[in-house]
């Protein structure tokens, strides 16, 4: 902390990501900040960023955030191609780390053919990821710092009380289902398998994979049980591609060796099932839920479209920077609009939870571990669906 008793945030990247972060930030209070430094690529995307939060710094080099002693924690809302190494600098130069999904992945090499996803076995994938995670975790326990993965999904209203139920019931989870699905994404890189670490899948699939295997945590510590996942079989596919161009006119999805559409279906230590959809093919906005089916209860939690408010529009006059809902390519006509986004979608008590950690110096609830096993499900599905064989982990 700073002389004035203030936790000292630095941020890397000046996208959706750290925008999430840091509007969840200005709902919360409970502890005194400091946003001292925001670091991007481009001065007019890092500029406008410093300006519309208050950053006292902006600049282009990720050692700057390092190299500032004021700076306590590294939020890092980069591409994940770049998540572990500059997790490394930053846990290696006394900082604790904030790192927004997903963990890592991998991302290939100069000696390889591209584009990687059609050329690289995804079993060497696996085998190289896991080892570079081993590294990794090293390198975060010699740093003595928090490590802190911002998976949104564990900390969304609705999943937490899902918890809450689970701890207070000792619920036995016997069947999970998740999906994430939306029309694609609005990066210009998302097919690329060398820049995202795959497709769909690890991009959206990865919040409700998390959450369920955070809840199956929190059952497996309820119960007094050790529940691992014990093999995963996946299929995935990239199916647009075989759209015309007038046919494709509404998906966003250009997969160009990632998949639009998995299905992965998780075995448990404890017999259990979960099932994990995630497509590029869902018009109309997205979808984001999780139902678990208990011994005693169901459990349904629905993080998006919101009912909390419809909107009925026959046309979009002034509405240019209003903002409805994630991925709705149309306001006119009947729509939910998203409430309350950053508490419902958990980016505020995620945030929430990081701050006072460093800041009372205990345990986030999102730490390595989770990021971890949930990386390592990823790839051993992508590993599944190439072989076309369940992958015992």
């Amino acid at each position: 902390m700073n002389r004035q008793g203030k936790i000292c945030l630095g941020v890397a990247g000046a996208g959706r990501a750290a925008e999430l972060h840091m509007n969840a930030l200005r709902r919360f209070s409970g502890v005194p900040l400091c946003f001292k430094r925001i670091v991007a690529r481009r001065w007019p995307q890092v500029n406008e960023m410093k300006e519309r939060y208050g950053f006292q710094e902006a600049s282009l080099e990720f050692e700057d955030l390092i190299n500032d002693p004021d700076i306590d924690i590294v939020d890092i809302c980069t591409p994940p191609y770049i998540h572990e190494e500059m997790i490394k600098k930053a846990m290696s130069a006394g900082k604790h780390v904030i790192c927004e999904k997903p963990l890592s992945g991998y991302f290939g090499n100069s000696q390889e053919n591209m584009p990687i996803g059609l050329y690289v076995p995804k079993s060497q994938m696996y085998d190289e990821l896991l080892a570079s995670m081993d590294d990794l975790r090293s390198c975060i326990e010699a740093s003595g710092k928090k490590f802190m993965y911002a998976e949104n999904f564990i900390y969304a209203p609705a999943v937490l009380k899902a918890s809450e139920i689970i701890k207070k019931k000792k619920s036995k989870i016997l069947y999970a289902k998740g999906e994430e699905s939306l029309k694609g994404s609005s990066s210009p890189v998302a097919g690329e398998w060398c820049k995202t670490g795959g497709g769909t899948f690890i991009r959206t699939g990865i919040h409700p994979l998390s959450a369920i295997l955070w809840l199956k945590k929190v059952e497996a510590e309820a119960r007094n049980e050790d529940i691992k996942v014990v093999s995963v079989l996946a299929d995935m596919e990239r199916i647009t591609p075989q759209l015309s161009a007038y046919e494709h006119r509404h998906i966003a999805a250009r997969p160009v060796d990632v998949e639009d559409c998995a299905t992965v279906i998780l075995k448990f230590s404890d017999k259990s099932r979960a099932v994990i959809t995630a497509t590029d093919t869902l018009l109309g906005g997205s979808k984001n839920d999780i139902e678990l089916y208990c011994n005693d209860a169901v459990i349904k939690c629905k993080l998006t479209m919101s009912n909390l408010m419809d909107t009925y529009f026959l046309d979009e006059d002034h509405l240019n920077d209003l903002y409805l809902s994630e991925m709705l390519p149309s306001k006119v006509g009947w729509n939910h609009p998203f409430l309350e986004d950053e508490i419902i979608r958990g980016y505020t008590d995620e945030m929430r939870d990081f701050i006072e950690s460093v800041y009372y110096d205990r345990a986030p609830k999102a730490g390595f571990d989770i990021a971890y096993d949930t990386i390592k499900v990823v790839y051993a599905a992508y590993k599944s669906a190439d072989i076309g064989q369940t992958v015992n982990m």
